[in-house]
């Protein structure tokens, strides 16, 4: 087995890893695995809208997945974690960028209603894993 490579992204990864001890990504081989990524942006400050939370989680991903090497194209499996249920303009939202940024492929795709995210503020985090082909 190859070994593990551990990312950090500048800003908010860089304080994750120095004050909560985790890594924003590990790439083992051509498969890449990140933490989760909320909507924040690099003080840890979130939208204000629902729509605008998912969106910056979504590009937040894109900055986890391109220091590790890889990118949407390469993403095969998502899990999302939502606060407050699963009101229409959330699935909306995600299914929007499913198609902005894999126009050419869909991932696999797990939901999980939860209590709490890691922030008091969040409603939103995703993670996901890929396969750099």
């Amino acid at each position: 087995m190859e070994k593990p490579e551990f990312f950090v992204v500048p800003g908010s990864g860089a304080m994750f890893r120095e004050n909560l001890h985790f890594s924003s990504a590990v790439r083992v081989g051509d498969r890449v695995e990140t933490s989760g990524q909320g909507g924040w942006n690099d003080d840890l400050v979130m939208p204000e809208a629902i729509e605008e939370e998912i969106t910056a989680a979504f590009r937040n991903i894109e900055r986890v997945l391109a220091q590790a090497g890889a990118g949407w194209s390469h993403v095969i499996h998502v899990n999302t974690y939502h606060v407050g249920g699963f009101p229409p303009i959330v699935n909306e939202t995600i299914v929007r960028l499913y198609r902005q940024y894999m126009p050419n492929h869909a991932p696999i795709w797990t939901q999980l209603g939860v209590e709490a995210l890691g922030l008091p503020t969040m409603r939103f985090e995703i993670r996901v894993t890929a396969i750099i082909h």
